[in-house]
């Protein structure tokens, strides 16, 4: 297992379902912020944070109840990680701006490829667009 995957399974294993119903509340406001993403090598990145809080708002809500909360619980952890802006490379570090948040982001979607394959085919998105974007 990747480093990163570590830090994000660790990272994770923090997250309660209090701590994904105070997300919630603060997603409106974090996908405008996701929007406002500067990091041109990374351009899949706003797609995948936007992915990863649409799964989110709808498990947490109850309007998909298949995603196991341990593929919420990563996602919630990459969320806040993306919105906090003081990761493990800052984000005005020019060429590596915003690394670390597609590292987090990458690995929460490639641990749960399977399930968040299906929330995308539930969605109407194309999975291939969010995974392999270039």
């Amino acid at each position: 297992m990747s480093e990163i995957a570590k830090f994000v399974n660790n990272g994770a294993a923090t997250i309660t379902p209090g701590v994904a119903e105070k997300v919630l509340r603060q997603l409106p406001q974090w996908k405008l912020e996701f929007t406002q993403i500067n990091a041109p090598q990374f351009p899949h990145l706003v797609d995948q944070l936007e992915f990863l809080a649409d799964a989110v708002e709808d498990a947490v809500e109850g309007a998909y109840k298949e995603l196991p909360f341990a593929a919420i619980a990563q996602a919630v952890f990459a969320l806040i990680y993306a919105h906090k802006k003081t990761g493990i490379i800052p984000e005005g570090v020019l060429e590596l701006g915003g690394a670390d948040n597609s590292s987090v982001v990458r690995a929460v979607l490639i641990q749960n490829e399977k399930s968040f394959a299906i929330y995308a085919g539930t969605q109407g998105v194309d999975w291939r667009q969010i995974t392999s974007q270039p």
